[in-house]
């Protein structure tokens, strides 16, 4: 474990008190105590709903356990979990290999897993080390078509990992903070835990410090009580989304609100406990077990696994949603919005425990219209 994390934790148990009374009041500031009791944060304003036009194209195939899809410009790299590749898409819709992150430690759900970009378009990689799960931060050499993984530097270690739950998405916010979804790494009183990195969502500056306006001094964690978080983005009023797995009952969609506990494992789903933000929406795991989101104007779209569904939420109520391609392309894994404004999802059949068809894995894009 780095210095600087040993320095933070160590910050971070003097500040439990305090950590305790802004999860309290769930981070609100001074003269608005945010939410008190377990009815979850609404979204300002919803933006116009759309959903997917006509049928989905693949955009490439072939891929071997990919995870993350994440844009440089109009380019999109893929991670490969199980060898911690990194494939750069070129323009005929084939892929070729940028490089391969060192150290990666496969075992179950863990090895390479989210990627993110910054606006001085270098990559950050989650992925599993031999001393647990970390971010990175590559220098992106050459240009589209050739790029290569540069420079590294490990700007967070010491998260826990494991076989299962190892959370694992990236992304950068409109506030430009890099935000990462950990999971409890099977530990659940770590949810819990203010000292421990597990079962968070962590807001960390794109250096990998804690940024002065989080809901306790010098910590990174942003919220805490999650079991094994793989989505989170923004609309564009700036409500953030998360999307999380549930154990055997309930699988969540929650709004984030700064310094909120979400409960887990003292409650999962709808829990009616003052004590913790419920989601907005849960569904039962057999229909969904939701991993990568992201937001097209007014809508939420959310890529499931086990439900083999790609589901729209809009964002002005985000207590409904509608399935879409059910059962057509099997485990779904990530979703994106491509530059150009269609809707791209990463099918996920050949992790282990999908059912691959001819091509898998395989990236599918779908434009959009007004619901």
């Amino acid at each position: 474990m780095t210095p600087r994390l040993l320095a933070r934790r160590s910050r971070i148990l003097t500040l439990l008190p305090a950590l305790a009374l802004v999860v309290a009041g769930c981070g609100g500031g001074d003269g608005d105590p945010g939410p008190t009791s377990s009815a979850p944060a609404e979204p300002a304003d919803g933006g116009t709903a759309v959903l997917p036009a006509g049928s989905p194209q693949d955009v490439t195939t072939d891929l071997t356990a990919p995870w993350s899809i994440a844009f440089v410009g109009d380019t999109a790299l893929i991670s490969s979990r199980d060898d911690g590749d990194i494939w750069e898409l070129t323009a005929d819709g084939s892929t070729r290999l940028v490089g391969t992150v060192d150290g990666v430690v496969h075992e179950g759900e863990s090895g390479l897993l989210g990627l993110a970009v910054d606006e001085q378009d270098r990559l950050y990689a989650y992925s599993t080390a031999a001393g647990g799960n970390r971010v990175q931060r590559f220098a992106l050499d050459g240009a589209p078509g050739s790029y290569e993984l540069g420079a590294v530097e490990t700007i967070l270690d010491g998260i826990p990992a494991a076989r299962n739950h190892d959370g694992g998405r990236i992304a950068f916010g409109p506030d430009q903070m890099l935000y990462v979804a950990t999971g409890d790494a099977n530990d659940r009183p770590a949810a819990q835990d203010p000292d421990s990195l597990a079962g968070k969502i962590l807001r960390l500056t794109p250096d990998g410090a804690a940024p002065d306006d989080n809901p306790v001094a010098g910590s990174i964690v942003y919220t805490l009580g999650h079991r094994n978080p793989q989505g989170i983005a923004w609309a564009d009023d700036g409500t953030m989304f998360a999307a999380e797995f549930g154990q055997d009952t309930w699988d969540e969609l929650n709004i984030i609100t700064p310094g909120a506990n979400y409960g887990w494992p003292e409650v999962e789903g709808i829990g009616g406990d003052d004590r913790f933000v419920d989601p907005v929406q849960q569904w039962e795991p057999s229909t969904a077990s939701p991993s990568g989101i992201a937001v097209a104007d007014g809508t939420v779209f959310i890529a499931n696994l086990r439900g083999a569904v790609l589901r729209s939420v809009p964002v002005a109520d985000p207590t409904t949603s509608i399935e879409h391609f059910a059962d057509q392309y099997g485990r779904l894994r990530d979703v994106v919005v491509a530059p150009d404004g269609d809707l791209w999802f990463l099918t996920n059949n050949t992790d282990g425990r999908g059912d691959p068809a001819g091509g898998d894995d395989r990236i599918l894009r779908v434009g959009l219209e007004p619901a």
